[in-house]
């Protein structure tokens, strides 16, 4: 595909470039796979037929299009358009966070408010999972006194939203810093759906490979009384004997 200039990338032409790489077999077998059927968490959501890999490529050869050309593809039926116009805001944080840009933390703010405004494209858990750890999670490993916009995620009635209040752990977890995660797991506990307790237990997990020992004291308070599978999602790089001891609390 050729390279478009700037002043010439547009929404559609991003829509066009994911149907060149659309597969049938894919279009068929996603709607399942993401549980857009009728009564599941992904509920209505129309797929084109877009394996992740290629998805990059486009939003590679997109990576400058303009804000309000982003809005367009998170306002489009198509699961592909919103997840890769995410990925080309990913794109765009990341250039905007580098060290030499003289602009650095007036443009990764204004990307980071624009992500926030934007979260109702943000609505499945793959689309959760490869934004918010890379956009709201690098900004708050930085941005200390901003973190307060976890406890309103985490309070939000959207599944989409609570689930990007803990992903965007992962980045402080990477960064030795916890105690963001401990609370929403506490807080989250009770939550009840079954990809948080999946999402709790993977922050566990990660938190529990850099320091097993916070782990352990987690546990240790919460493993008699935590569901199931967010236990078993975080003692998964333990040891089979303690792995054991923890599911038998």
């Amino acid at each position: 595909m050729q390279v478009l200039g700037v002043a010439k990338m547009t929404a559609k032409q991003v829509l066009s470039a994911l149907r060149e790489v659309a597969r049938e077999d894919k279009a068929a077998f996603l709607p399942g796979f993401f549980q857009a059927v009728p009564g599941g968490y992904g509920e209505g959501d129309r797929f084109l037929g877009c394996v992740v890999p290629d998805q990059r490529k486009v939003a590679r050869q997109f990576r400058d299009l303009s804000r309000d050309e982003l809005v367009k593809l998170f306002a489009s039926p198509w699961h592909e358009c919103r997840l890769t116009g995410m990925l080309i805001l990913v794109d765009q944080y990341e250039q905007a966070a580098k060290p030499k840009n003289p602009h650095r933390e007036f443009e990764c703010r204004e990307i980071v408010d624009f992500y926030l405004a934007n979260l109702d494209a943000v609505n499945n858990w793959d689309i959760v999972d490869t934004t918010s750890p890379k956009i709201l999670g690098a900004w708050l490993v930085e941005n200390y006194d901003e973190r307060s916009v976890l406890d309103r995620l985490a309070a939000s009635e959207v599944l989409w939203e609570r689930r990007v209040a803990v992903l965007a752990t992962l980045s402080l977890i990477k960064n030795d810093e916890f105690e963001e995660i401990i609370e929403l797991s506490e807080r989250l506990m009770d939550d009840g759906h079954d990809l948080m307790n999946k999402a709790i237990g993977w922050m566990l997990r990660e938190m529990g490979k850099r320091d097993q020992s916070r782990l352990e004291k987690f546990l240790k308070k919460h493993a008699k009384t935590m569901p199931r599978t967010m236990l078993r999602y975080s003692i998964e790089k333990l040891s089979r004997e303690d792995r054991t001891k923890w599911m038998n609390q």
